[in-house]
């Protein structure tokens, strides 16, 4: 971080002045020509949301009234930075929400139609298109992931490939492999190295750039480009920018699970989810006609991303591998769970209240992004069609009674959840043995329908692995539909269930995430590694020392 820093605030600067001529506020302290504001309608902005980053508006103004943003360089002062990840992931928000308003705000269209074709362009690049950018590549993923599913699923990619093969093309896997150095994005790195190596020496930046990835910067930047992606998107769309307090204290603390799960559930989380599973069904079906090496090539990239979105933060996380705090973690994640809402309870003491501030973004969002919402969840239930058709016990038949059925299944498994959830309400209580009773004959009843499947219309356990893996993001997707269309069904029985529904999906999600972290934290030698390996000696110290205090008030008191 302080070598981006370092990069950032002396060959960007410099160059974004002069001779780009696009420089607007990147930093404190500013100093403002007083005199030239003044008399040139000040600097002040109406709106806390729109002009969520205010600074930057003054230098909008200042250019578009003919004003020019300099640089001035004095003895080089690093700035105070946050060292912890969710505090920097808060500030790429609070930036990314910034950014999003700014796309849309008159001050930039206005700059755009003003300068020339060349500033406009650097203007573009060093403001809102580095987000835009990111977004369109992020999008970008997807439609790669699901046109690859298209082909898969419908046999073009195999037509493809045999036809390939008979006429001896093996163009594929030399283009894949020349273009996968380029993907690792090395090169990325080259001001960095560039502005190290004029200060201290090209020797010392390539080592300093070789530590760097050691210490999993390529890990860190993936998963803050989820952060600004998802933040600028989703303000760009629903609006409800807003600032996001961060602090300036060094953070060397343990964040809890829980904490962790909600700050990033829905930035990352859910999206690494979504591109695990499409990745594992096109490895499942592409198997039998494709070679491994250029699957490899073509995904190992989105598998790095994947990976990254899900479990970055906790490799990040102050003893985020010591087994007293995962057991910690565990107890207060199903308090967390359970806890019900409502009026004046916090959202980090219970689920619900987390739930219902995590779709504020939609209460002011019009008719149009809210259909946009339910458009883009449509994808679930064509990614559900793709994969009914390749079950076994579907017996290779096209007809549509065969996705229409599914629907049916699903219902079942909805209509099952409910039973359960009546049931824990109705009975868990005074009835405590009557509801493990139920339960018990729900589990029989499901396995005896399976069996009498299995031996009547040949079900196998592909077929119950690809349903899984094609019913869980339709709910998912129903869940999504129901969130943007709250106002309708808000006062029915049906908003309860979603509830319910997303309810299990987050505790789903959550015991996912945290099965292999439990695992890495059962093993002693994964936690002395990390604080070594990953924070530097000051922080090595202060975690060593935190569990002997911590002994010590447990006596006292």
């Amino acid at each position: 971080m302080s070598y981006q820093e370092a990069s950032f605030v002396t060959i960007g600067q410099r160059l974004l002045a002069n001779p780009l001529r696009v420089r607007f506020h990147y930093g404190h302290p500013d100093v403002f020509d007083r005199l030239f504001h003044i008399t040139r309608g000040g600097i002040s902005k109406a709106s806390k949301t729109i002009n969520l980053s205010e600074d930057v508006y003054a230098g909008f103004n200042s250019t578009l009234r003919r004003g020019c943003i300099t640089y001035h360089e004095y003895l080089q002062v690093g700035k105070g930075r946050d060292v912890g990840l969710n505090q920097i992931s808060k500030f790429e928000a609070k930036v990314a929400n910034g950014n999003s308003e700014q796309t849309i705000s008159r001050d930039i269209h206005r700059l755009g139609r003003c300068f020339d074709f060349f500033r406009m362009l650097s203007c573009y690049f060093t403001t809102t298109g580095f987000y835009f950018s990111n977004l369109i590549s992020v999008i970008g993923i997807y439609v790669f992931l699901y046109g690859q599913l298209y082909l898969v699923l419908s046999g073009l990619q195999k037509a493809f490939l045999l036809e390939a093969r008979v006429h001896n093309i093996q163009s594929l896997e030399t283009a894949l492999a020349s273009q996968s150095f380029i993907q690792l994005g090395l090169l990325t790195g080259l001001p960095m190295v560039m502005e190290i190596g004029l200060e201290k020496g090209f020797l010392t930046a390539i080592k300093d750039f070789v530590l760097m990835q050691l210490q999993l910067a390529a890990v860190f930047f993936t998963f803050s480009l989820g952060t600004k992606i998802h933040y600028y998107g989703r303000t760009m769309l629903h609006g409800g920018a807003k600032y996001r307090p961060t602090g300036r204290k060094v953070v060397v603390f343990h964040a809890s699970f829980t904490e962790i799960y909600r700050l990033y559930s829905r930035s990352h989380f859910v999206k690494g989810f979504e591109l695990v599973l499409l990745l594992i069904v096109y490895d499942l079906f592409r198997r039998s006609y494709q070679s491994s090496m250029a699957y490899v090539l073509i995904t190992y990239s989105i598998w790095f991303m994947s990976i990254t979105w899900l479990f970055a933060p906790f490799l990040f996380n102050p003893a985020g591998f010591d087994w007293e705090k995962i057991v910690d973690d565990w107890k207060n994640l199903n308090k967390w769970i359970r806890q019900p809402g409502g009026i004046g309870i916090q959202q980090d003491k219970s689920w619900q209240s987390w739930w219902n501030d995590e779709q504020a973004h939609l209460c002011g969002s019009g008719l149009g992004a809210r259909l946009f919402e339910i458009l883009l969840s449509a994808r679930f239930f064509m990614y559900q069609y793709g994969l009914v058709y390749h079950l076994d016990i579907s017996q290779k038949s096209k007809n549509v009674l065969v996705y229409i059925l599914s629907w049916f299944v699903i219902l079942a498994v909805f209509l099952l959840v409910k039973a359960v959830n009546m049931g824990r309400q109705q009975f868990s209580t005074n009835f405590h043995l009557a509801f493990r009773l139920f339960k018990a004959f729900l589990f029989i009843a499901v396995l005896a329908i399976i069996i009498i499947l299995s031996s009547v219309c040949d079900l196998s356990m592909k077929d119950l692995i690809v349903c899984c893996l094609a019913f869980l993001p339709t709910g998912w997707g129903l869940i999504l539909i129901a969130q943007a269309a709250r106002p309708k069904i808000e006062e029915t029985g049906l908003w309860h269930f979603t509830r319910v529904l997303a309810r299990a999906y987050d505790y789903g999600m959550s015991v996912v995430l945290f099965a292999p972290v439990a695992v890495l934290a059962w093993l002693p030698v994964i936690s002395a590694f990390q604080t070594r390996f990953l924070f530097n000696e000051a922080f090595n110290r202060h975690l060593q020392i935190q569990p002997i205090l911590a002994g010590k008030k447990t006596k006292q008191t």
